[in-house]
């Protein structure tokens, strides 16, 4: 029984960590060589858009996005004003995180980047940084958080926030801990 109480005031502590800092990532405008986005929440893409129209970044890079979107849907969804789309790709292949650090990481590689803003939302950052970690790309990522109306910073006073905050720092430690079992089995 204390086993159990132990593991559940580690969860506690740590989930309280991890909503302090998502909530403390400030969006940083270093210019970079490229702007990443993640799609599949709320703003992302109008952020990577407007960084890259500020010159933040010489290029924009989305990755998960459907099969049959092109920039020119993206922009009339959104409402967007893209000035210059031959500075856009977009990436059709991942359909989740694990997927979207792969198609970053063949996307960085393939175009020579050396450094990325990598746009998503603040609760999803920390594992986005750890699927792309698996890649030991020699690049610097500027995690670029993009924070939602619909998400209360003040987590406690919103059970529909402590819930997705709580489903997302349960697969951040479950990525966390099975990329590290995995660095311990291949030694």
């Amino acid at each position: 029984m204390s086993l159990f109480f132990g593991a559940l005031l580690l969860w506690c502590v740590g989930f309280v960590l991890f909503a302090r800092q998502i909530n403390s990532y400030s969006q940083n405008k270093d210019i970079t060589d490229a702007v990443v986005v993640l799609t599949g929440g709320r703003h992302r893409i109008e952020e990577g858009v407007s960084l890259l129209n500020a010159g933040i970044g010489s290029r924009l890079f989305i990755s998960g996005v459907s099969k049959n979107i092109s920039i020119a849907d993206i922009a009339q969804r959104s409402g967007l004003k893209i000035r210059d789309a031959r500075q856009i790709e977009l990436g059709y292949e991942a359909t989740d995180t694990i997927g979207n650090a792969a198609e970053i990481s063949r996307w960085v590689q393939k175009n020579d980047i050396r450094s990325i803003h990598l746009v998503t939302s603040n609760y999803h950052l920390p594992r986005a940084l750890e699927e792309l970690s698996v890649y030991q790309l020699p690049i610097e990522v500027i995690a670029y958080p993009v924070y939602s109306e619909k998400i209360a910073h003040k987590w406690w006073h919103s059970f529909a926030t402590f819930k997705l905050l709580a489903a997302e720092y349960n697969k951040f430690l479950y990525t966390y801990f099975n990329h590290r079992i995995q660095q311990i089995v291949e030694m």
